[in-house]
């Protein structure tokens, strides 16, 4: 059994039930206009179009820029006028089937195409105005607006399965998974009530980390999977593992992606407990600050040997959290992990 590899063990899994499609492929919100991120790309990408468009005139810098400044005080405001009506009726286009989508973001783009002749009409900067080019260019922007948006969102899907794996990976391999139970045979004569609680948290981590992984989840649901991880694990390493929590209530609501949280202090467990005769001293605090929550995860390293060795180590649950954060918060997520003064720190901030 010693012998068995983390793929053997993973076959085992084969047989279950295969997961429903994501909420994309059946009915849903194909786009989200919503997002910081999606609303800086389709400004920054229309004013790209109109100053290269306006390009095909053969003009002098000054004339260029003027031409340029026309076009961007009617654009700008169309494009906005576009981004908050769709986000507007975000819940009314989640109902709605995939092809309607579609067309009801193109459509939004035509009649954002013809607000913005409209201002420049209305201000005697263009005549005639040319109201059938720019209800074409709205339809045709927007088009390219909500292809980008609908292949982010598919995109996040594989990201997440991908994710889940590495993280089924990490939870089921041979050495973490006989160490846990090598503890709770230890228990089972001298403290039976304990050896429950230990494999009640093991059952409970397993279940967690079969579930579906491309849901978000709160914070306080991270939370309480990190503690049933840390409950196991202060069995195995007593008092050498020393823990700190410092939690804010306000902050519980903050949605996240599913098993993000547990790896951070799983290698935190690692790479600072695990090769230290004295142990380390485990840090994870969160915290409310307006609409955005902090959260850290610190530990002390045993040496400078070991803080290099940390730091390689961390480098593949670092890169799957960053880029989970990254799609499923885009700008608004915020990641940073470095070494300091020997001891190694991960913060991670979110929308609240």
């Amino acid at each position: 059994m010693g012998d068995m590899k983390d793929s053997e063990i993973l076959s085992t899994l084969s047989d279950q039930p295969a997961k429903p499609s994501p909420d994309w492929q059946r009915r849903g919100l194909l786009f989200d206009t919503c997002q910081v991120g999606a609303v800086l790309r389709a400004v920054v990408m229309v004013q790209v179009v109109m100053a290269v468009g306006s390009l095909y005139w053969q003009l002098s810098f000054v004339e260029w820029l003027s031409r340029y400044s026309i076009l961007t005080g009617a654009t700008l405001p169309a494009t906005l006028a576009w981004l908050i009506t769709a986000c507007a009726l975000k819940k009314l286009l989640g109902r709605l089937p995939r092809a309607w989508q579609y067309a009801t973001g193109v459509g939004l783009g035509a009649l954002a195409g013809v607000y913005g002749c409209a201002m420049l009409a209305l201000s005697g900067l263009v005549a005639p105005a040319p109201w059938a080019a720019s209800m074409l260019t709205g339809a045709l922007l927007a088009a390219v607006l909500v292809a980008a948006l609908v292949l982010r969102a598919k995109g996040m899907t594989p990201a997440a399965t991908a994710a889940q794996l590495s993280e089924l990976q990490a939870r089921i391999r041979p050495h973490f998974l006989f160490n846990t139970l090598n503890s709770a045979i230890a228990l089972v004569r001298a403290e039976p009530a304990r050896a429950e609680a230990l494999l009640e948290d093991l059952s409970d981590l397993f279940r967690h980390a079969l579930s579906d992984a491309g849901k978000p989840v709160t914070l306080e649901q991270e939370i309480t999977l990190a503690q049933r991880y840390l409950a196991i694990e202060q069995v195995r390493f007593g008092p050498r593992l020393r823990l700190s929590w410092t939690l804010d209530p306000a902050a519980n609501q903050a949605r996240m992606p599913s098993l993000l949280l547990q790896p951070l202090v799983e290698n935190a467990v690692v790479h600072g407990v695990e090769p230290s005769p004295d142990g380390a001293e485990v840090r994870i605090s969160t915290e409310r600050r307006g609409d955005k929550v902090v959260i850290k995860v610190t530990n002390t390293v045993p040496g400078e040997r070991s803080a290099l060795e940390q730091a390689r180590g961390h480098g593949m649950a670092l890169a799957n959290v960053r880029d989970r954060l990254s799609l499923l918060h885009d700008v608004q997520g915020h990641f940073q992990a470095g070494l300091k003064n020997g001891v190694y720190r991960v913060r991670i901030e979110l929308p609240a």
